[in-house]
């Protein structure tokens, strides 16, 4: 945990070039690059309140990263996607991600590796659980 939240205060300086908020880069590497995603599942991936998320979603919108949308299904639930510039800044993120942060620079290419997969196998077990319980909730 100590080593995320360093790891996030030393992405926050570089995203702040790229003209992102720490809540804004933090919403922009939640959302899907390649499906709407309703901001009430944003704020849910954010661990806030729906309400919470329109300051930075605005400002996301404002710089033309993503677009707000109505679901095509349901008139009442708005939908973020994100745009081709969205996709751009998404990728110099990653790229930073991969190539800046000391604490993963630290780790041979192996060895990210295998935290990577890891890593990754915990995220599908996170999203997983989110996903039974946004259906126990319906349900």
């Amino acid at each position: 945990m100590s080593v995320s939240i360093w790891t996030g205060r030393y992405l926050d300086t570089h995203f702040d070039r790229l003209g992102l908020t720490p809540a804004g880069a933090r919403a922009l590497l939640q959302l899907d690059p390649d499906r709407a995603v309703p901001t009430r599942v944003l704020a849910e991936r954010l661990c806030c309140d729906p309400s919470n998320v329109t300051s930075f979603v605005d400002r996301l919108e404002e710089s033309k990263l993503i677009e707000r949308r109505t679901d095509p299904d349901d008139r009442r639930v708005k939908t973020l996607v994100v745009t081709e510039a969205g996709r751009r800044v998404r990728q110099e993120m990653a790229d930073i991600i991969a190539t800046t942060p000391p604490s993963l620079l630290a780790l041979t290419p192996d060895e990210q590796r295998t935290m990577r997969d890891l890593l990754n196998k915990a995220w599908a077990a996170c999203e997983s659980h989110d996903t039974r319980l946004r259906g126990a909730r319906r349900g």
